[in-house]
């Protein structure tokens, strides 16, 4: 009852403003609201799709719980250091030590684990795939350090 009575008390109902937006209903039932639509020229045969707004994804989660390390280290790319007497020859004459490495490892990360492992230098890499489908890497190394000592810490001899 009292919020009646505020309401009629606090807004006086005005004529005038109903009047109006009835004359504006009624002309534009009477007209159409549409009447002045303008054909768009083409200028162009072809249509192209308008472009639209691209927002950037925000995920409400991550999709990976952990995101995924690096499984090529040092330890997977070295498997280890070949021993026969070709590499024997190669660790004396020519300062190169020569290793079985992962099939799957290049050059720059090959001179990467050999420098980890051992704290050498390689001055250069070459790789070959054996008929037995593993792969052999030949490390050059640097003159500051000498394949026959490098050898000798590793156990090849």
């Amino acid at each position: 009852f009292f919020s009646d009575l505020v309401c009629r008390i606090a807004m006086p109902k005005s004529t005038n403003v109903g009047k109006k937006k009835a004359l504006i209903a009624s002309k534009a039932a009477q007209q159409g609201v549409n009447t002045s639509k303008k054909k768009k020229i083409r200028s162009s045969v072809h249509f192209h799709r308008p472009k639209t707004l691209k927002l950037n994804r925000q995920p409400k989660y991550p999709r990976k719980s952990v995101m995924g390390e690096n499984k090529m280290d040092q330890f997977r790319i070295l498997q280890h250091p070949l021993t026969s007497e070709s590499a024997m020859k190669k660790i004396e004459d020519q300062n190169t030590l020569v290793f079985i490495v992962d099939i799957r490892a290049n050059k720059y990360q090959i001179k990467d684990a050999v420098s980890k492992m051992y704290q050498i230098k390689a001055q250069k890499v070459n790789t070959l795939i054996r008929p037995d489908g593993t792969k052999k890497a030949y490390v050059r190394l640097t003159s500051d350090y000498d394949a026959l000592d490098v050898a000798n810490t590793i156990g090849v001899i």
